[in-house]
């Protein structure tokens, strides 16, 4: 066997060092806590792929430990036989019998027990190596990487390239274009792969399976920059943080999510939507639309007015931004009030500025309008889950006024035509028009 070299820290050391990360401390941090240099510490956290590789659950105690090995050593170099130091240590004699036996030290021409050199041995034993799922099937793999990296198209089938985005090796900050693809998570491939081949059982593989390939050196089945397509545009995993917001004046007992209808809650009756804008560079915006039971999209093109940038910004001046009350308002009542009147319900939004004039809009929409709490994000919950995947597109710290309203349309296309877990593997379009032709042929209403 290879030399050793410099011993790994113990498997306590490395338990300690990701819990602390799991509490949200840097690899630094939490690798100065337990005792660990800086490189050694990145090191882990990088190779890793950001998640803890080993359990982190205590040991059972069904094997020898480093302290029993070197309470081994120390009896055998006093003269101690093996029947004793099993009395002393509480274990079968079998069991030191064959630790001394299988992992002695022999460069120095001699077999003799050292606590180190064992336990290295051990830990090498114990490994078992096998070629991973995705690098030993190439037609799995190639279907991941399609899902993953997928090209976005116009209506004409055209793809629209998206911004260009050289890979770097790190992740991707919060400020940077990302690349433009279908953005299918893995747990989403790892589902859509029963329906797509549901009697090749060797089309198969987790989610966890497709992230560990992305994140973790030495698992070499993806393409390492793939990583790119995910929708945080991490390269590593990372602990989530909370933000929150306070209430708004314009809010009213009467519009609060308290009211709405409880058959929203259910998604089970079509017709209720929620809401919010998506902020981007320079007070840029995009609005989106989300309908509670078929998951179905609208994205509200936001342009600048007249005069954006002519003139230093005033406070509480003019929207000339493009995402005011009247504008929203105006995009709204347009999308929405072009629905059957059974598929305008009610509209639920945060408690941003953006919709000040709800009164308004519910009179031009012919849709009841109602506001969340303040912190509470949840409360919108399809609404937020789809701007993570148009955060895909549309990346924080971009100008989101530079694509028109084709490019809106083919990124709403996209989303649309894609499956999700919540819809049994429908895609949101073929849930909305379902709807919409129950709707039609009921005769409640029409479409103008």
């Amino acid at each position: 066997m290879r030399s050793p070299g410099r011993p790994d820290p113990e498997r306590a050391i490395q338990r300690s060092f990701w819990r602390l990360i799991a509490t949200g401390l840097s690899s630094e941090v939490a690798g100065a806590a337990v005792g660990v240099s800086t490189p050694v510490a990145s090191r882990w956290f990088r190779h890793a792929g950001g998640m803890s590789p080993i359990s982190l659950a205590e040991p059972s105690g069904r094997y020898l430990n480093f302290a029993e090995r070197e309470e081994i050593a120390l009896l055998l170099a006093q003269g101690h036989g093996v029947r004793e130091i099993a009395r002393r240590l509480g274990r079968d004699p079998s069991t030191i019998s064959r630790e001394v036996r299988r992992n002695p030290a022999t460069r120095s021409g001699q077999c003799t027990y050292r606590a180190g050199v064992a336990q290295w041995k051990a830990e090498q034993a114990a490994k078992r190596p096998k070629v991973a799922k995705l690098a030993a099937n190439p037609k799995l793999r190639a279907y991941v990487e399609h899902k993953l990296a997928g090209e976005v198209t116009n209506a004409q089938g055209l793809p629209i390239a998206g911004p260009n985005v050289p890979w770097a090796g790190r992740r991707h900050g919060r400020r940077k274009d990302r690349r433009w693809g279908t953005a299918w998570s893995p747990e989403q491939i790892s589902n859509r792969l029963r329906i797509d081949f549901a009697d090749d059982e060797s089309m198969r593989v987790s989610h966890e399976t497709i992230y560990q390939s992305l994140y973790v050196q030495g698992r070499g089945a993806l393409r390492r920059e793939l990583s790119a397509c995910l929708r945080t545009g991490r390269a590593l995993r990372e602990p989530r943080a909370r933000t929150g917001r306070s209430g708004r004046t314009f809010v009213s007992d009467e519009v609060k999510i308290s009211q709405r209808p409880a058959e929203a809650e259910d998604r089970a009756v079509p017709g209720h939507w929620e809401g919010d804008l998506i902020i981007g560079l320079e007070k840029s915006a995009i609005g989106t639309l989300v309908e509670r039971s078929s998951r179905f999209t609208m994205l509200l093109h936001l342009p600048r007015m007249e005069g954006f940038g002519a003139s230093p910004y005033v406070k509480n001046g003019p929207p000339l931004a493009g995402h005011g009350a009247e504008a929203v308002n105006a995009a709204i009542a347009a999308q929405i009030g072009a629905l059957p009147e059974q598929l305008r319900r009610s509209l639920t939004w945060d408690q941003g500025g953006e919709l000040a004039k709800h009164a308004q809009l519910k009179i031009a929409a012919g849709i009841d309008i109602y506001f969340c709490d303040p912190h509470s994000p949840w409360q919108r919950p399809s609404n937020e889950n789809t701007n993570g995947l148009l955060r895909q597109y549309f990346p924080k710290g971009t100008d989101l006024a530079r694509w028109s309203h084709e490019d809106l349309k083919a990124v709403v296309t996209t989303l649309n035509d894609r499956p999700r877990k919540c819809l049994n593997w429908r895609t949101p379009a073929e849930v909305y028009q379902a709807q919409l032709q129950s709707s039609l042929q009921a005769g409640v209403a029409t479409t103008p």
